[in-house]
Order: structure tokens, then sequence, then C-alpha cells
């Protein structure tokens, strides 16, 4: 059970663009995605979830090419 959490694909991401003037919603999946400055980067867990929270966003973030 935990080696499904140490295993699979991971994604980076990458904010690209400002919160401000945003809907609360998108400030806090930003978050939760772990970025809430522009430039930063965060490697996450390929999940649904991750995806969904990513396409969320998907104005303020780049996904990142390994």
């Amino acid at each position: 059970m935990n080696a499904d959490k140490n295993s699979g694909k991971t994604v980076k991401v990458r904010q690209t663009a400002s919160p401000a003037r945003r809907h609360h919603s998108q400030r806090e999946t930003l978050v939760g995605l772990k970025l809430n400055k522009i430039g930063r980067i965060a490697e996450l867990r390929d999940t649904p979830q991750t995806r969904g929270m990513i396409a969320k966003v998907a104005h303020l973030v780049e996904v990142v090419e390994k």
C-alpha cells in the first residue's frame, strides 16, 4: 500500500501568473499545488486529482517537461 505513494509518475508545475484579482478558490488551489509565487516550481504526484487542480488554474500555471 505504501509502494503506491512512493512510486509512480510525477509532474512539474511552474506558476506563470499572479492570482491577484482572481477568485479566492483559484488562489487556494495554487496553495494546494504548493505554489503561491510567480516562478515557483513544484513537483507533484501525477494523479487525477492533481491534474484537475492544474486544469482549474491552467491560465496561471504551466506544466514543465522533465
